[in-house]
């Protein structure tokens, strides 16, 4: 580990199921520029979880580029949750007026889908935007039915996200709907995060800072990739939220509320002030952890596992 570097494991169990995770957990680094964090998913393997590494590092060591913003407007986040508590999300959304809902969980219809979106739609009332995220669970013909049902009910979608697993499919949901579509996995999982433009598979990009390698890595895409550009979080701690904002505030154009308003979905954080939405909106600049918070104390095992992870990452560099 690099001696200039200071690396403190935390966790938190999640409010609800999301992605397929109960806890989400990660490390905290310390660095001259400030604080970062490294916390990639446990599906991913070493390799993968590289550029995650790489991201936290540069965040830690080096200055975020200048803002043309203050403040960044966010979505509210809905899971896949019935048609009640999805209201209740967004009603509680500290005044977002964009809404992403999960759909394709795994084990639930269609129908549940379209009630939930259709519970999001009187939530918000008419002015309100609705985009839906289904983790390329969809076939192309799939994708293409429930979009049609899902934009129904919700008087409009402003776009699926990652509708289909693949670019291609990505390319032909996108000739056959009139829905917007959006490339997450297609562009932060793949070697070529240009393709989805190549193949005129997308409207719009979505990036993630940890992924990608970083915010400066993001600037790079967003300058060549052609479409306009959501930020979004990964899931993180306010710490790794703030690299998120950071990005969207030196975009020089921001057409769409970023998905970054996550915070609330994690049962603590580890910060005292947690990076919640005022008036839809996120103020950037960066955030200091609270070292012994309930989020960063945790057990001897979980940080063992992230010590070594680290380690397992570093080597491949």
């Amino acid at each position: 580990m690099d001696d200039d570097l200071t690396w403190v494991p935390w966790a938190t169990p999640m409010r609800t199921r999301f992605r397929g995770i109960t806890v989400r957990e990660g490390m905290l680094v310390h660095g001259p520029a400030g604080w970062a964090e490294f916390s990639p998913f446990w599906d991913y393997g070493a390799a993968e979880s590289r550029t995650w590494y790489e991201a936290a590092v540069a965040s830690a060591t080096r200055d975020w580029p200048s803002p043309v913003r203050e403040v960044v407007a966010v979505n509210c986040t809905v899971p896949a949750v019935d048609a009640e508590r999805a209201a209740a999300i967004v009603l509680a959304g500290h005044g977002c007026r964009t809404a992403k809902v999960k759909v394709a969980e795994p084990g639930q219809s269609l129908a549940e889908d379209v009630s939930r979106v259709a519970a999001v739609r009187d939530a918000l009332g008419d002015g309100g935007r609705i985009r839906v995220d289904a983790n390329g669970a969809w076939t192309v013909d799939e994708a293409v039915a429930a979009l049609a049902a899902l934009d129904r009910a919700a008087g409009g979608l402003e776009y699926v996200e990652q509708p289909c697993a693949s670019v291609d499919e990505l390319a032909r949901v996108r000739r056959r709907c009139d829905v917007p579509v959006a490339a997450d996995e297609s562009i932060r999982r793949a070697d070529d995060p240009y393709l989805v433009t190549a193949h005129e598979a997308a409207d719009v990009a979505v990036l993630k800072v940890q992924p990608l390698g970083g915010v400066e890595a993001c600037l790079r895409i967003a300058e060549r990739i052609g479409i306009p550009v959501v930020v979004s979080s990964a899931l993180e701690s306010s710490v790794g939220i703030t690299a998120g904002l950071a990005l969207a505030a030196a975009l020089p154009d921001l057409p769409y509320a970023c998905g970054l308003g996550t915070v609330s979905l994690l049962e603590h954080d580890t910060v005292a002030k947690p990076l919640v939405p005022v008036d839809g909106v996120l103020p950037v600049g960066r955030v200091e952890p609270v070292t012994q918070s309930t989020a960063t104390t945790v057990d001897e095992d979980t940080a063992r596992r992230w010590v070594e992870r680290l380690a397992a990452v570093e080597a491949i560099g």
